[in-house]
């Protein structure tokens, strides 16, 4: 038995190289299938640990509460309904959120922008109002200089500023920048502090942002008494289901809410976020890599093909061999075989050009400012090898069984 699978795959292998042009050409259509599916798989993963690291960032203690418009799942930093803006969320809300157990920090926030000027310069920048204890919340809020604003600062309208590694060096390059006054809005604004370089997290630039304080930001800027969010720091991360229901039963005894539908806060955690994007990522792999299947399906009708003209120019061959005695399933073997090869070939080759390609396309992310890395990962090399092998039995079975088929005397004397 071991014997005559041998001699198969020996006739296979030789039958192959006899012509080499032809294989060649039947390998394009697995090698694009394959290589897709390396890099639709690399990339989907990539993007996914990228987005991930990023909510990851802020820490697995952190529960966010942000406006939502009411009787719809929509949120977000400020959502409207028909041009106007909710504006039920304030600080006094975050105060009292404050008060609840298993809450060890919150900052209430709002993002504005604004013209910064300073002697020549005059730029606009992202204003980031945020209460005082905001670095014990975020704590990759961390200061190269300087000090946040305190309490005190924060509760008087003082105005103070932080800025951010881009904006000290746009505005006052080599100079220090401590202790200078910009001017927001016609205002002069002590510069207090300056942030460390912590770079983009969620497509948002924290090295261009200046943080001022909350109320400052409300009353002086913006004239605005609501906030965007709070963010909340729990001291017990196994409790946060259930600080998300203290959150959200008080919000709702505050805003007059008698369900869900009523709401217009939403309460979130970083591990529900981490979820949503897990489920969303599956879903969006599953459906590309269904979609990159379709060129390996190509590619296998491409080979049933190739392998029924195999089996029309080789059918004396097929026709002397069962004659001196040769059964059926050597020769399903034997074409069989044939097929595996050239899907596995291009399989391997397909499965080194994906990761070439995944290398190439985190080195131009990395070129961009983002660290997004592609990998491939043992799972995504199996499935394509899977796919390949499953292509080439596939749509190579039937041409082998066709040709296994053949009486000796029909196939000699067709052929």
């Amino acid at each position: 038995m071991f014997r005559e699978i041998l001699l198969s795959v020996k006739l296979a292998y030789s039958n192959l190289l006899s012509n080499i042009g032809r294989t060649l050409l039947t390998l394009v259509g697995i090698v694009i299938g394959i290589t897709s599916v390396i890099v639709i798989s690399s990339s989907g993963q990539g993007v996914k640990s990228f987005i991930m690291g990023q909510i990851e960032s802020f820490g697995s203690d952190i529960v966010q509460v942000e406006t939502k418009i009411p009787s719809d799942n929509r949120y977000g930093s400020s959502p409207t309904f028909a041009g106007v803006q909710i504006t039920t969320l304030k600080t006094a809300d975050a105060d009292a959120v404050a008060k609840l157990p298993n809450v060890s920090h919150v900052y209430s926030a709002s993002i504005g922008q604004e013209n910064l000027n300073y002697k020549d310069v005059n730029k606009k920048v992202l204003l980031f109002g945020t209460g005082y204890d905001a670095p014990n919340v975020d704590l990759n809020i961390k200061l190269s200089g300087g000090d946040f604003f305190s309490e005190a600062e924060d509760k008087s309208l003082e105005q103070v500023a932080v800025i951010g590694s881009e904006i000290k060096d746009s505005v006052f390059g080599q100079d220090d920048a401590l202790g200078k006054e910009i001017r927001i809005k016609g205002k002069n604004y002590k510069v207090i502090g300056i942030l460390a370089k912590r770079g983009t997290v969620g497509f948002f630039n924290f090295d261009s942002v200046v943080y001022i304080p909350i109320k400052t930001l409300q009353k002086k800027i913006l004239g605005i008494d609501h906030i965007m969010f709070f963010s909340v720091k729990t001291a017990n991360t196994d409790l946060i289901p259930e600080t998300i229901d203290d959150i959200t039963l008080l919000l709702r005894q505050r805003h007059n809410s008698d369900g869900p539908n009523k709401d217009d806060f939403i309460v979130s955690s970083v591990q529900e976020a981490k979820d949503i994007i897990d489920k969303v990522f599956g879903a969006i792999n599953i459906l590309l890599l269904a979609l990159t299947s379709i060129s390996l399906v190509v590619g296998g009708v491409g080979i049933m093909n190739v392998m029924y003209v195999a089996v029309v120019e080789r059918t004396f061959e097929i026709g002397l061999r069962k004659a001196i005695g040769a059964k059926g399933r050597d020769i399903l073997n034997q074409f069989l075989f044939e097929s595996v090869f050239i899907t596995f070939l291009g399989g391997l080759v397909g499965i080194i050009l994906g990761f070439v390609f995944s290398l190439v396309i985190s080195y131009i992310f990395s070129r961009l400012g983002y660290d997004l890395r592609f990998s491939v990962t043992l799972d995504s090399v199996l499935l394509a090898n899977g796919f390949s092998i499953g292509t080439g039995i596939i749509f190579g079975f039937y041409p082998a069984y066709k040709a296994s088929k053949l009486s000796p005397m029909e196939a000699i004397r067709k052929g």
